[in-house]
């Protein structure tokens, strides 16, 4: 399947957060990637069975996100059925605030950018 490219466009002064975001976001998910797979091999499966479903759940989430131009959360609500297995596991991600440690994330990345620019 081709993958369509979208070109963005950004004012200059918003350089860093795309930085913060886009540039340092892929390490971001590959982090993401390697602790679902970790947890898939705590809760039993073979190594490299744990990694191909991490990358397969990473990849089909970002097909659905980018093809249905739909919210995240939607798409989360989506998936999360009432006291079933998915809401179970974004209780414990919130409880640890997750959420927040993303948004940290990328702030600080975008501040650092900045930073190394010499603003």
């Amino acid at each position: 399947m081709a993958r369509s490219e979208r070109f963005l466009s950004v004012a200059e002064d918003q350089l860093d957060a795309v930085t913060g975001l886009s540039g340092s976001g892929p390490a971001f998910i590959y982090l993401v990637m390697e602790a679902l797979a970790d947890g898939g091999l705590a809760a039993g499966l073979p190594r490299t069975l744990a990694l191909d479903l991490a990358i397969q759940a990473v990849a089909g989430a970002a097909e659905m996100a980018a093809s249905t131009r739909e919210h995240p959360a939607l798409l989360r609500e989506m998936v999360a059925s009432p006291a079933g297995t998915t809401i179970a596991g974004l209780v414990v991600l919130e409880g640890a605030a997750v959420r927040s440690a993303f948004i940290n994330a990328v702030k600080t990345a975008a501040a650092r950018s900045k930073e190394l620019s010499g603003e």
